[in-house]
């Protein structure tokens, strides 16, 4: 926020000689209501205390003080939040296309792709893209997302039904899991393995740091970009067999 004159508005309360009221109705350090008392008065009990005058009522009249250690409040404060801001699960969104006619095999891998960001409890964008005459066989994308979200079934629901959007068919599924469920899952399941791995010294040095290795991560992070590639790679071969 801005004033009117181009400096800025300072959120922090006002504390000991910034506060500018006569009289201020003071709490005391544990939480007890000392009453109004002169502003003065209240200034030499915080002195008397060694604690901070710290304004957190400015609204009330009189404003509402209390005696605290000012420093330490806003240490635990900014602890508090970023805990908040680690816990904090963002919805994403992936997205997995799929021809009509793809093969079983091809099929199985991207059903295993669905499976693990639904286990992580994000939705999942799947789209039958159609090409040529394909087009005038909306059913049978229709017939492999609902194959689809029947052999995912116990893990996610179809959130969005299938529809038409020009050349590509589009569900959205979304997970039974949330995602801080996810999250903590997967903090004690990687607890548990970092455990196990200093349990048994002859694993590697990164299981024994309980770190996560980098064919884990591979395994995990399957990227959109890397999806198109696939589907890129895949598509020449499927024109061929059209042809």
């Amino acid at each position: 926020m801005w004033c009117n004159r181009g400096g800025s508005i300072s959120t922090e309360p006002r504390i000991n000689d910034r506060i500018r009221v006569p009289e201020v109705r003071l709490v005391g350090p544990s939480g007890e209501q000392v009453g109004i008392v002169p502003l003065a008065k209240a200034l030499e009990l915080a002195q008397e205390y060694d604690l901070d005058l710290v304004e957190v009522a400015a609204s009330a009249r009189p404003p509402v003080c209390k005696l605290m250690d000012y420093g330490k409040f806003k240490y635990e404060s900014a602890m508090k939040a970023r805990e908040a801001r680690k816990n904090q699960a963002h919805t994403v969104i992936k997205e997995m296309k799929l021809r009509p006619k793809i093969d079983p095999h091809d099929y199985d891998t991207k059903k295993g792709h669905v499976v693990r960001f639904l286990k992580q409890g994000d939705k999942v964008k799947i789209t039958i893209m159609f090409r040529g005459r394909e087009q005038s066989r909306p059913e049978l994308g229709y017939r492999l997302l609902q194959r689809l979200a029947t052999d995912v079934e116990d893990l996610g629901f179809v959130e969005s039904n299938p529809k038409q959007d020009g050349r590509n068919m589009i569900m959205v599924l979304g997970p039974h899991k949330k995602k801080t469920e996810a999250m903590a899952e997967a903090r004690e399941a990687q607890a548990a393995r970092k455990a196990e791995a200093k349990a048994n010294p002859g694993k590697s040095q990164n299981a024994a740091d309980g770190e996560i290795t980098d064919e884990e991560i591979a395994d995990q992070e399957i990227t959109e970009a890397e999806i198109t590639e696939a589907e890129a790679t895949e598509a020449p071969a499927e024109a061929s067999a059209e042809a």
